[in-house]
């Protein structure tokens, strides 16, 4: 009797002590658990403006931009890793910045300077979350403002135009009339004016940045004006001068005509057929090399709140598109050229028309 009932004391003294053990390394390895999740977590969102995240241009190189990212720092898209939220309008401006703050992600960026206002309105609410916005200024400790030298890399493609066209009339095609579109507009015209004095440029404004039937008319008006190279700086609008380009190429496929895009390579929109394609060439401006900096510090805790960064050709960030078919040595030698000059402050490319009327050509 004694024996069993030592026995049973001695299995219940080790069944308390299995129970205990097994809760006190459980209670350790969520503590890590938890640990680990704090310290690894991080997340980032985007707000397209209305051109959308496929507007093959601005929006998109950001998201390819912020998606490649994510994927090498081992993130998944959605809640917790990275993703976005396009607008419609500009009333979704706000209301997209305030459901990812709501969503906790840790930093969230304004694609387009349309955005301004509604992230330095949601910075302000929310001081513990970081935001970027691109293509503008916000004066907030918990905003990044990215900018870039869209005026130099418009020279470039400014300086292959006026070598390129052969009736010496030159358009560009502008999304929203303003100072930063401005920039793309005389950079470009004093590039074409630098390399070929007597070309005109004729410069027309679609008023958005998502309107390609417009922006297909204004080119259709342009090209049957003579002008036979086209430069835009209008996102989606831009979609319109492709379309119309690629319409008359196929109609007379004798004809000079030039479509030069914009923001990233878009020489997939220029396309005729296999042997034939009237994308001249493209500014390339990487949003994308921005938005994996931006994110890779703020990750590092390293957020740059507060202050303005800019990137040009310095940081590789700004110059001309990779697909280079259609462009001759002495456009590519004049580029070559050209670029060595602006980056040793010999040329100083002009940012307003004001600069422009002062620009030695």
């Amino acid at each position: 009797m004694k024996k069993r009932k030592f026995g049973l004391a001695l299995s219940l003294v080790l069944a308390a002590g299995t129970i205990l053990g097994a809760c006190g390394n459980g209670d350790e390895k969520d503590k890590t658990a938890d640990k680990g999740t704090k310290e690894d977590s991080f997340s980032v969102g985007m707000v397209t403006d209305i051109g959308g995240v496929d507007d093959k241009s601005f929006n998109q190189s950001a998201w390819e931009g912020l998606s490649a990212w994510g994927k090498e720092s081992g993130m998944e898209k959605g809640k917790g890793g990275y993703d976005y939220l396009q607008s419609k309008s500009d009333a979704d401006y706000t209301t997209n910045l305030q459901r990812l703050a709501r969503e906790n992600f840790n930093l969230i960026f304004g694609i387009g300077y349309l955005l301004q206002p509604a992230v330095e309105e949601i910075a302000k609410q929310r001081k513990d979350t970081n935001f970027a916005i691109v293509d503008s200024t916000v004066d907030q400790p918990n905003v990044a403002s990215i900018t870039f030298k869209e005026h130099e890399g418009s020279f470039l493609v400014g300086v292959v135009a006026g070598l390129a066209t052969k009736s010496n009339k030159v358009g560009f095609i502008g999304g929203v009339d303003g100072d930063l579109i401005n920039k793309f507009e005389v950079g470009f015209v004093a590039g074409v004016k630098s390399v070929n004095p007597k070309a005109d440029v004729d410069v027309e404004y679609v008023g958005s940045f998502g309107d390609a039937a417009k922006g297909k008319s204004i080119a259709d008006k342009m090209y049957n004006s003579g002008i036979d190279v086209i430069y835009h700086a209008s996102g989606g609008s831009g979609e319109g001068l492709f379309a119309d380009a690629v319409e008359l190429k196929k109609k007379d496929p004798s004809r000079t005509i030039w479509a030069i895009g914009v923001d990233k390579d878009q020489s997939d929109l220029g396309k005729v057929d296999d042997k034939t394609n009237i994308t001249l060439t493209s500014m390339v401006k990487r949003v994308d090399i921005a938005v994996k900096d931006v994110a890779q510090k703020a990750k590092d805790g390293e957020f740059p709140g507060g202050k303005i960064l800019e990137y040009g050709l310095e940081e590789n960030a700004i110059g001309i598109a990779p697909t280079q078919d259609n462009l001759t040595p002495d456009m590519l030698k004049a580029v070559e050229e050209w670029t060595t000059k602006i980056k040793n402050g010999d040329v100083k490319v002009p940012t307003t028309r004001d600069e422009l009327k002062n620009f030695k050509y």
